[in-house]
Order: C-alpha cells, then sequence, then structure tokens
C-alpha cells in the first residue's frame, strides 16, 4: 500500500476498527536509516497497535532499519516478501525474496537480534509473503520457505495467497490475475500450528473475512478497506460484537485529528483522499466525493469543507428518497 497507509488514513481507520492492527506503507531500510524519519516514521499516538513494513534485502540494513523502528515506537515490525513491483525487483526486495528462503532467514534473524538489544526487545518481527512466483506450484517449496524463516525466529506470516507474477503483470495484474489459493494458507496453518497464519488476497467482503477466520488466525484486508472504508467498520463491529455506528458519526470523531493537523500547516487535500469512499455505496456518497474533490487542493480549505460535503450528503439522500 505505498503512498496510501500514510499517518493520515490509519488515524482515520483506527476511528473506524479500534481493535485492528494497522500496517503502514512499505519503506525501504535504507529509507529509514538515511532518510526524514519525521515524514517516513510519522504516526500519531492514536494508531496503536500499528506495524512498520519494511522492505530490503541487506541483514545489516534490516537490523539497523528494525532497531529505530521498534524504538520509534512501532509495535510490530513487518518483513515484505510479497510485492511484485519492478522497482522493488530491482532492489532485490518484495516478492523476489520467495526463490531466496536462506536470505529471508538471514533478514529475520538479525531484525530480531537487534530489536533484541533496543529499548523495546519485545516486538516481533513478522513476514508478509505470497504463496510462490510465476509458475510455482509446489506447496512443498512454499513450505519449505516458512519453515526456513519460522527456524529463524518469525512466528507469524501474513500470507497473500497467490502467486507473484515477476513478468508480464503489473502490480494490480499481480492482484487480480493469478489465481487464489487459500487452502494453501489453511493447510500451512493445519500443519504448523504453532505459527501465527494470516490471510490476505481478494477479501472485500465482511463475511467472507469471518469465513477464513475459522481456518487462520487473522485476515488482512489492503485495498478493499481503502476504497471501502466502512467495511472495515463494519468487520471490527462484528468481531468485538459491537454495534455498528453511522457513517457521519464515525467522521465527526475523526474531526478533532483533522483539525490539529490543519492547525499544523497540513493541507486538507492529503486528509481528505483517504476519506472519499466512507459513503460509497450510499445515496448522497457521490455529492460527498465530488465536494471533497474539487475542493480539498484549495488554499485555505479546511474542515468547512468537510462539513458541507457533509451537507451535501444528507441533501442528496434526502432528494434521492423523497
Amino acid at each position: 500500500m505505498m503512498d496510501w497507509t500514510d499517518t493520515y488514513c490509519r488515524a482515520f481507520h483506527r476511528v473506524l476498527a479500534p481493535s485492528a492492527l494497522l500496517y503502514t506503507e512499505m519503506v525501504h531500510a535504507n529509507a529509514v536509516i538515511h532518510g526524514d524519519r519525521s515524514k517516513l516514521l510519522a504516526m500519531d499516538p492514536s494508531e496503536h497497535p500499528v506495524a512498520l513494513q519494511l522492505g530490503g534485502s541487506d541483514p545489516d540494513l534490516l537490523a539497523q532499519a528494525s532497531r529505530i523502528s521498534a524504538e520509534w515506537g512501532f509495535d510490530e515490525i513487518n518483513l515484505n516478501c510479497g510485492c511484485p513491483s519492478d522497482r522493488v525487483q530491482a532492489g532485490r526486495f518484495g516478492a523476489c525474496l520467495m526463490r531466496e528462503p536462506a536470505l529471508v532467514a538471514d533478514c529475520v534473524a538479525a531484525m530480531k537480534q537487534a530489536v533484541g538489544s533496543s529499548a523495546r526487545p519485545d516486538v516481533p518481527v513478522t513476514v508478509k509473503c505470497r504463496l510462490g512466483v510465476d509458475d510455482d506450484d509446489d506447496f512443498e517449496q512454499f513450505l519449505g520457505f516458512i519453515d526456513s524463516v519460522a527456524e529463524a525466529g518469525c512466528g507469524t506470516f501474513v500470507v497473500h495467497a497467490r502467486n507473484a507474477w515477476l513478468k508480464g503483470l503489473s502490480p494490480k495484474e499481480n492482484r487480480e490475475v493469478p489465481p487464489l489459493r487459500y487452502d494453501w494458507a489453511y493447510r500451512l496453518k493445519s500443519l504448523r500450528p504453532q505459527l501465527a497464519i494470516l490471510v490476505n488476497g481478494g477479501i472485500a467482503a465482511v463475511g467472507a473475512a469471518v469465513d477464513h477466520l475459522v481456518h487462520v488466525d487473522g485476515v488482512m484486508l489492503g485495498r478493499a478497506a481503502y476504497h471501502d472504508p466502512y467495511v472495515l467498520h463494519r468487520l471490527d463491529a462484528r468481531l468485538t460484537g459491537t454495534p455498528e455506528r453511522p457513517r457521519e458519526a464515525l467522521l465527526r470523531d475523526y474531526l478533532p485529528y483533522v483539525r490539529a493537523q490543519l492547525e499544523r500547516g497540513v493541507p486538507l487535500k492529503h486528509i481528505t483522499r483517504h476519506i472519499l469512499g466512507l459513503f460509497l455505496g450510499e445515496r448522497g456518497g457521490r455529492a460527498f466525493r465530488q465536494v471533497l474533490s474539487e475542493g480539498a487542493h484549495r488554499p485555505g480549505a479546511g474542515l468547512d469543507l468537510i462539513e458541507a460535503a457533509l451537507g451535501c450528503t444528507r441533501a442528496d439522500a434526502l432528494r434521492r428518497s423523497a
């Protein structure tokens, strides 16, 4: 979710899902070490618990970045072995690491050692992976990857339950074309019950997510939760047994945070881009998106624009129901 799940997005998702573990966008280890941490690792206290996802394949660099990230306050450090983009492949990280289990094991071992010697030694190191790359179709090979990395100290795997095609498919196509094989994640959990297995990929509905939890320990929602964020709230409410709340009430709970960011000089457009889908499929949802999309980039745009968007949403809904 590079360029998507930034701190403004995560603060909004926390309002929607108080009990969820939130993940950052992927950040390369080099950027954590040498970049502007105040931007790359920006995190509001309201976001906790939140995991930082790292990219990279150099054990020493990943170790340094993991120690920094743990001491920065993140609640989990996750190594990405699933992203198929050309940029990631050129840097020898992401999904191409599925064919280098020994290297991934070395990375995890170094990350765990670094975190263990930090000020927060209990922060877990986890891995997000695919089932394989290109035409890999051998469950035992996938299991071997998991076992190698688990032996290095990783106890939690987020499994995007499809292969990654490194040539011939775009990142978007890689999320849609390779067939989903949730049964591999289920089988992994049955064979390695001591590991925490979370499933990811193609999960867009509350019922589907709940069904997966019969077989695995957790589910990860990505773009579905971004484009239709209310599904994240509905799932959180379902799993915690709490009542669902109206969309407008949730947005109003987010407004004090928005106000604080505006007072810090953050342009409204950086925040409102993450809430455009809140009324997806609802009467007035198009008016909500239109008002925010057209006005948020203008100088001086503030909370009154969000109020105007809500007002248009209510008015449009009333007209359509009349």
